[in-house]
């Protein structure tokens, strides 16, 4: 099994959970994070005052996924998170140990 982390724009999510979904993948977790990589942040003026925002909104998303279905999530979210532009985000893959639906007790691929 495979942890994917997609760091990716705010306004893109609808557009990747749906693509996601259409793809087969059953479950994601989201959460709204700040950050910067090569952006660097930007400045911005609010009431006439000129200000630096360093850290950016973004989303992540977390997908645990079996082996098989990993390359087909991970082309998924490139497909549907491209803009082309600066601070469209990362994708990062780990293998996962192990995994225990509370509910049930099972294990592995079973509690996905």
């Amino acid at each position: 099994m495979k942890l994917i982390t997609a760091i990716i724009k705010p306004f893109l999510l609808d557009d990747v959970r749906q693509a996601l979904t259409e793809a087969g993948v059953s479950g994601v977790t989201a959460t709204e994070v700040k950050g910067y990589g090569r952006q660097k942040g930007h400045s911005e003026i609010y009431r006439g005052a000129e200000y630096v925002v360093e850290l950016l909104p973004k989303v992540k998303l977390e997908i645990v996924i079996g082996d098989a279905h990993c390359q087909t999530a991970i082309d998924t979210i490139l497909k549907a998170a491209h803009t082309g532009k600066i601070g469209d985000g990362k994708v990062f893959v780990q293998d996962l140990e192990s995994v225990v639906r509370i509910r049930t007790g099972e294990l592995g691929e079973d509690a996905v």
